[in-house]
This record gives C-alpha cells, sequence and structure tokens, in this order.
C-alpha cells in the first residue's frame, strides 16, 4: 500500500508538473513580443558595452544576451532616424527631408512632399502592419513625426500611447521648450494632457510603457513596444543623485576622455589598433587652455549627461526586470540602439535663441545645473568626445553623425550571444527583420494608396548566425541639411558644405582611414565616378531634392572650423 501511494503522489506531482507547463505554454503567445528602446543623442562609446565608462548594468546584461553591432548606421538627426526605423524607408520617402522644426523656406515654400517634416502617406509603419496581424501596439516617449491629427502616434498604429510630439525639451513637468518658437505638448492616445507634479521623462515613459504592457498581459497577444526615451538630449536633466555619483569624474576634461574611448574601443576590436590618423576639430579648444571656472562648469555638463544616461539604464533594467518577472523576457526580441551621434549643438544655435534672451531666464549657476530650471548641453567638446575617434557628431553624415550602438537579443537562446558583428547596417534593416520574425508581410498597398517599397533588409540571417552580412554587394546614401553621403563595402563619398568640408565629394576608404582624414579621390578616381553615380540613383529613388545654396547657418556659430580636415 505504502508502494502504490509513493506511486500515485508521484503520478500526481508528475501530472500536475505537466499541466503547469502546459498552461505555461498555452498562455505564451505564439508570435514573439518585439521591444524596440531608442536613446536620443546617445554618442556611439557612451554606454559601457560600447567602450564607455559611464555606468550601465542594464546594457551590460542585456549585451551579454544579444549581438552588438558596430557597423550601424542611422540618419544625422533625430526624426529622420525614427522615419526610417518606423518604415524601413529613406528619411525623404517618409516625408522627413528636412525637420519640421528648422525654418528652410525654399524647400516649405515648394510643398515637396519629401521635405514635409512629418510622416508621409506613402510609407506603412511598423505597428500599422502588427496591429493588423494580432499585435498589441505601445509606445511612450519622443515622436518627433508631425502633430496633430492624423499626424500623433495614435493615428500611425499604435494603440496605447503617451509622447512628446515635439523633439525635445526640458525633461520636469515645466514644458519648458528648446527654444521660444517651439513647444512641448504630450498626448495620450492622441489628446493632449499635462504631465504630472512629479513628472520626470525617464520615469514617466517607462511607466506608462509597463502599465500598457501590464493591462493586457493575460489575453496571451504578442505586443509591440516602442520607448522612445528624450535621454540623453538637452536641456540635460536628472535628479541630483545621479549627478553626484559622477561628481569629479570627468575633471580629466574632454581631450583625454576622447583618448581613453580611442583607447577602449581598441581594446574591444571595434578599432584597429594601430589606427592613428585622426585630425583633432580645431573649433574645439584644448582643455588645458581653459580657466578653472570654465573647467568645473563644463565638468559638471558632463556628470548631468552621465547622470541622465544612469538613469535611463535603470529604467531599462525595470522593464527588463518586469519581462523576466512575468515570463516574456525569453519571448522577446529587443533592440536597443542610438537615434544619431552625440550632440553638439549649442542652445544658441537654436532657431529663436541667438539673442540670449530665453536663455537668460534659466538658473545655470554651478549648484543647479541639471535641475529643474537649468539648461545644461553637451556642446562640441563631449560630443566629439562621446564620438571618437569619428569626424564629427550629430547632423553631419560624416561618421561621427551617422554611426550608433546597436544591440539586438532575439527570442529564446542565441547562438551568437556577446558576440559583435561588425558588417554596416542601416536603420532600415529593423523593419524588414521584424515583419519576418514575426511573420507578417509588407504591402504594395495600404489603406488605398501604394506604398514605396522597403530599401532595408532582414538581418535574421545574421542574427541566427547563418550569414555575417546582409549588404554585401550593395550601397546606402545619405542627405540633409545639404550634407550627402554614401557607402558601399569599405568605401564612402561625402560631401559637407562649406565651411564644414570642400563643399566638394570627398573619397574615403574606412577600412583603413575611419576618421575620415585623407581624401583619396585622386588614387581611385574610378571608384569615387561610381559612388557619385550611385548616390545619384539613390537621390532619384528616393525623391531628394538638391538644394545646394540654401544651407541653413543654424550649426555655424558653434563650431567654426578653419579647413575641411577640422
Amino acid at each position: 500500500m505504502r508502494q502504490l501511494h509513493v506511486l500515485i503522489c508521484i503520478a500526481v506531482i508528475g501530472f500536475s508538473s505537466c499541466n503547469q507547463t502546459k498552461q505555461k505554454e498555452e498562455s505564451q503567445p505564439s508570435k514573439p513580443n518585439i521591444l524596440i528602446i531608442v536613446a536620443d543623442d546617445l554618442g556611439y562609446s557612451d554606454i559601457h558595452p560600447f567602450g564607455g565608462n559611464i555606468q550601465t548594468p542594464a546594457l551590460d546584461e542585456l549585451a551579454k544576451n544579444s549581438m552588438l553591432f558596430s557597423g550601424f548606421h542611422v540618419q544625422p538627426t533625430c526624426s529622420p532616424t525614427r522615419s526610417s526605423l518606423l518604415t524601413g524607408n529613406d528619411n525623404h520617402v517618409a516625408g522627413l527631408g528636412i525637420m519640421s522644426e528648422m525654418d528652410y523656406p525654399t524647400l516649405h515654400d515648394q510643398h515637396l512632399p519629401g521635405y514635409s517634416g512629418h510622416l508621409s502617406d506613402q510609407v506603412v509603419t511598423i505597428p500599422e502592419i502588427l496591429r493588423s496581424n494580432g499585435y498589441h501596439t505601445y509606445m511612450t516617449g519622443k515622436w518627433h513625426l508631425g502633430e496633430g491629427s492624423g499626424q500623433d502616434p495614435y493615428d500611425r498604429g499604435f494603440e496605447q500611447t503617451f509622447i512628446l510630439g515635439t523633439g525635445g525639451g526640458s525633461h520636469w513637468n515645466d514644458k519648458k521648450a528648446l527654444a521660444p518658437p517651439q513647444h512641448m505638448a504630450y498626448t495620450r492616445n492622441g489628446k493632449e494632457v499635462d504631465p504630472p507634479q512629479d513628472f520626470y521623462s525617464s520615469k514617466n515613459y517607462t511607466d506608462s510603457m509597463l502599465a500598457f504592457i501590464d493591462r493586457n498581459r493575460q489575453d496571451n497577444k504578442p505586443f509591440f513596444a516602442y520607448l522612445s526615451y528624450t535621454a540623453v538630449h538637452d536641456p540635460l536633466h536628472v535628479p541630483k543623485e545621479y549627478i553626484d555619483k559622477y561628481k569629479g569624474k570627468f575633471d580629466m576634461g574632454w581631450d583625454s576622455l576622447w583618448m581613453l574611448r580611442l583607447n577602449n574601443l581598441k581594446a574591444l576590436g571595434l578599432v584597429d589598433k594601430d589606427a592613428n590618423n585622426f585630425i583633432r576639430n580645431s573649433a574645439i579648444p584644448k582643455w588645458s587652455s581653459l580657466s578653472h571656472e570654465q573647467q568645473e562648469h563644463l565638468a559638471r555638463e558632463m556628470e548631468v549627461y552621465a547622470g541622465m544616461l544612469d538613469y535611463m539604464d535603470m529604467s531599462i533594467n525595470r522593464v527588463i526586470s518586469y519581462l523576466k518577472k512575468n515570463g516574456m523576457y525569453d519571448n522577446t526580441m529587443i533592440i536597443f540602439m542610438s537615434d544619431n551621434g552625440a550632440n553638439g549643438a549649442v542652445a544658441t544655435t537654436y532657431p529663436g535663441n541667438s539673442d540670449g534672451r530665453y536663455l537668460s531666464s534659466f538658473d545655470n549657476s554651478l549648484n543647479n545645473l541639471g535641475l529643474q530650471n537649468s539648461y545644461a548641453e553637451m556642446g562640441p567638446g563631449w560630443a566629439q568626445a562621446s564620438t571618437s575617434p569619428y569626424r564629427f557628431f550629430k547632423s553631419f553624415t560624416s561618421e561621427g553623425g551617422i554611426k550608433a550602438p546597436l544591440i539586438i537579443k532575439m527570442p529564446g537562446q542565441m547562438k551568437d550571444a556577446g558576440q559583435w558583428n561588425k558588417s554596416f547596417v542601416h536603420v532600415t534593416d529593423i523593419m524588414p527583420t521584424i515583419l519576418e520574425l514575426t511573420g507578417a508581410s509588407y504591402p504594395q498597398q495600404y489603406e488605398g494608396k501604394d506604398m514605396h517599397p522597403l530599401i532595408g533588409k532582414s538581418l535574421l540571417p545574421v542574427l541566427k548566425g547563418d550569414s555575417t552580412t546582409v549588404h554585401s554587394n550593395d550601397g546606402m546614401g545619405w542627405e540633409l541639411f545639404e550634407m550627402k553621403a554614401y557607402i558601399k563595402g569599405n568605401w564612402k563619398i561625402l560631401r559637407l558644405p562649406q565651411p564644414f568640408g570642400t563643399g566638394e565629394w570627398q573619397l574615403f576608404d574606412l577600412e583603413k582611414d575611419p576618421g575620415e582624414t585623407t581624401d583619396v579621390s585622386d588614387k581611385f578616381p574610378d571608384i569615387k565616378n561610381e559612388l557619385i553615380k550611385a548616390w545619384n540613383e539613390y537621390a532619384k529613388q528616393n525623391e531628394v531634392y538638391d538644394h545646394r545654396g540654401h544651407f541653413d547657418s543654424l550649426y555655424r556659430a558653434s563650431y567654426k572650423p578653419q579647413n575641411d580636415d577640422d
């Protein structure tokens, strides 16, 4: 009888265990969840997995379970990148050939479809496709792809949203804009709302995203979540305890930080250990030439920046911990990226700030810098260090502006977890990757309109370990603010308008010269001409309007480069 009792107990336990396993399996959606996390204006080497000296333990842990991409390229600024990310198309096709807040009368007056400043109707978004394929679709954070009726993310496929419509501004609840002509408007499901009194951007975007996911957690439908932080975009703000964590950490100055980051990238194998052909930006003063008071103030701004990134990493950990606690992590693809290089623009260059009146209303005393009613910024010195050793930073089609960190975790166990992929990858590759993973197809028509074909390629062969690249035989073009580029293989042509460049096409070998210091046009004229021809074809296919001669002076006052090599 005792033996029979034991056997019955074993059988009951076994049945119960199997039943629980079956119930757990049945509670999981059949398709994977998708989580895209975008940092705003994050430098290439700021996070620890990419050689940074700022604490990012959540991203460190994510990197161990992911593939890291060192050759990921985006658009030069915020909204163009976001348009390409969500549509798999060039920013001009998506309507963001120009940023809505920039004053380009020659473009606006001609009503060019590629330069409307908001998401066009000849592209379809990831959430629009996935929502019609059985997905919940959520977004919190920065939208920056249009405002008003028909242009809110709630109108473009997201069923639950809490977003900032514009490009940036205060991270507190006071809604102080980047400059007087701009404004800050938050919407929830398409209706304008005021942020709560205790609002802090990274905190509340995370709170809302977790609430959206949790609300429908039991209905067995997968989700697509777009968590679009406004950190680390200026003005730099973060709770004081996070600033205090980095007190004194950047007293070394930006010249030393530039070298530290370069050496870290060499140690990771992302830059050749023997590469030393880099040119310092002469528009940026040497740290040693600054007064003690200047150094103290500038070092504090970088302390705020570091604390802001640290807080965002903590917020990312909240999301990942939630997914793990609720059994969703293993069935979720997680993508982390930045939208462009670090931001080297100073506040006075934003339209409306040149007279200093608005900026004088802030309390930028050392003790208040980074707290409410302050306006801290990264500036070109720290931005150049954060993009070390690449040329320039945000807004430029040089590598410092369009090269960004990318980490992708696949659902389940990855074959090459923790490994680097060094091939060329483009932001337009994200959409076709997600569509292939979820079994969704890209429509030729959507809501009665013809859709522009995707230009990106699925990264699944690379993520599954079956291939090392998806762009072995094709190239990619860029254009923004008259800054142009085309990359194919290790070759790149670059045209920067004066005074940042010669105003003419230059040719660089990125494998030997990642800092874009030596124009090799004379040595390889055939390659240069081939790439110029390819750029012209890119421009034709993607509705690029050549507006040479109308370059806005927005960035000139900040950098004042002495020559084309600066």
